[in-house]
């Protein structure tokens, strides 16, 4: 095939199954993936990497260490990253956490943040929930940072042991002591000694990210870091 006739052969491909923007879910236009411009401008990116301490480091002062606490966007209700994150979670567009995680991942090795972590571990879901939705989405977002980070990541590390219920209707000592035992290191020699990048989609209150860098801790990890892709801040 004639490579020039590749852009018209495009169009036409999209014409009859015209792919759409995963927030708004108008048209995308040459040139746009997963996201359209317009909704890329409108995400409200909370530039933590940038500021330390911020907003989502004060989560846990006085409850665990941690290095460096990044959030993509800051996560509001009714808003453009709402709904990419419902499409990501619950309805298979997983290509939205490789989007953003590679995206953000760029931004961070702007600054230099390639250089500081040496694994990537996404909070891990229960097999029985995973089997549910068919996958991590957190798994999605690890590897899309991975990508633009140049550093491996794994989602064997850590496994959640016990199935727990939905976390959202919870009070803050109710999802602590929901979690606080559930998480294992399965491969304590992949943690030893390393600064852990631990990712997951959305913090709220931190519990079930501090439940998790507690036993990275106990595998002894030199350091933990966390990053999300939206902080919902109050």
């Amino acid at each position: 095939m004639n490579t020039t006739s590749l852009p018209a052969f495009s169009d036409l491909l999209n014409l009859f199954f015209p792919d759409n923007c995963r927030a708004c879910g108008h048209r995308l236009l040459n040139g746009e993936e997963i996201v359209c411009l317009h909704c890329c401008d409108q995400l409200p990116e909370t530039d933590f990497h940038l500021h330390e301490p911020n907003m989502m480091s004060k989560l846990f002062w006085g409850r665990i260490d941690i290095q460096y606490c990044l959030a993509a966007y800051f996560f509001f209700k009714k808003s453009s990253i709402q709904k990419l994150m419902h499409q990501l979670k619950y309805h298979g567009k997983t290509e939205v956490g490789s989007f953003v995680g590679k995206n953000y991942g760029l931004k961070l090795k702007h600054v230099d943040f390639h250089k500081a972590f040496d694994l990537i571990i996404p909070v891990p879901l229960h097999k029985r929930k995973q089997k549910i939705r068919g996958y991590n989405q957190s798994d999605f977002f690890a590897a899309g940072l991975s990508e633009a980070l140049g550093i491996p990541w794994s989602g064997e590390v850590m496994k959640r042991n016990i199935f727990s219920q939905s976390q959202t209707k919870k009070s803050k000592y109710q999802r602590w002591d929901n979690v606080s035992k559930i998480f294992s290191v399965e491969k304590t020699d992949k943690v030893k000694g390393k600064h852990i990048l631990l990712v997951d989609d959305v913090v709220t209150t931190g519990s079930t990210l501090e439940a998790c860098a507690l036993q990275l801790h106990r595998a002894e990890a030199a350091k933990v870091s966390l990053a999300v892709i939206g902080y919902a801040h109050s």
